[in-house]
């Protein structure tokens, strides 16, 4: 039997981690789940994350939590990522950084999963490489186990779509977060990693990538800084669902999920 993942898209405030309380156990049934990752970074309030949005989480099903450059945005998960070992930064950001890059989490039926968590570099911070560092660390996690899955926290396609390709055949999956829109690219590129530019959001379609539509108008219009809320119509879940070969640590299929919760 295949290892079956799940990856949820960025979880925007409340709203997001509602619809994970009602509808994440069906998903997993549906799909025959083995782990249920999550980009959280957006889960308090819409930007960053702090231990009892990272709680709720868990309590929802979710195992583990990938994030990116709001991972920052509250100053208690500074201190709160330091003991979690079930939450992982971008593990691109320079050393004394708090926090780790990599873990490897076990499923139910033992299998361990190598998690990578890098950030891109286009548009947005002057991190170190996300290609020279995932060539470290996905070299340290495969010493522990062939399957690696790598969320790549990133603006550009053209970055995310490269290191797809980079890694393809020595991860099982790259599938990209950040611009809270899902990607219909999903595949499995001919080494035999499943990869997708960007896995989209869970939270309020009634929206500005999950910020209430007139406050970001206005921004747009004015120029002026807005002081940003969630929003709380339409709301979805955007994720990902992966089948990897335990043995060899590639994917065998790659499905795209939007599912609508009112």
């Amino acid at each position: 039997m295949p290892v079956k993942l799940l990856f949820i898209g960025d979880v925007i405030g409340k709203p997001g981690r509602e619809a994970l309380s009602r509808e994440l156990h069906r998903i997993v049934d549906r799909h025959m789940v083995d782990l249920v990752i999550a980009n959280g970074e957006n889960a308090a309030g819409g930007f960053g994350l702090t231990e009892e949005t990272a709680l709720d989480l868990f309590k929802c099903g979710v195992q583990m939590i990938t994030s990116g450059n709001h991972i920052w945005d509250k100053k208690d998960a500074l201190e709160y990522i330091k003991r979690e070992d079930r939450i992982v930064r971008p593990a691109n950001y320079p050393e004394g950084t708090p926090g780790k890059g990599t873990t490897i989490v076990k499923t139910p039926g033992g299998i361990k999963i190598g998690i990578l968590n890098l950030e891109g570099r286009v548009f947005m911070n002057n991190l170190d490489c996300p290609f020279r560092c995932a060539d470290r660390e996905i070299a340290k996690l495969k010493e522990e186990t062939p399957i690696v899955f790598v969320d790549f926290h990133a603006e550009a396609t053209s970055e995310k779509v490269s290191l797809g390709w980079y890694l393809d055949g020595r991860v099982a999956a790259v599938i990209g977060t950040h611009t809270h829109v899902q990607t219909a690219d999903e595949r499995i590129l001919t080494g035999g990693t499943a990869y997708m530019t960007d896995a989209g959001m869970t939270g309020s379609f009634d929206s500005v990538i999950g910020v209430k539509k007139e406050e970001a108008i206005q921004k747009f219009v004015t120029q002026r800084p807005s002081k940003f809320e969630v929003a709380k119509k339409d709301i979805r879940i955007n994720a990902v669902a992966i089948e990897v070969d335990e043995k060899t640590g590639l994917a065998l299929n790659i499905e795209r999920i939007n599912i609508a919760c009112g």
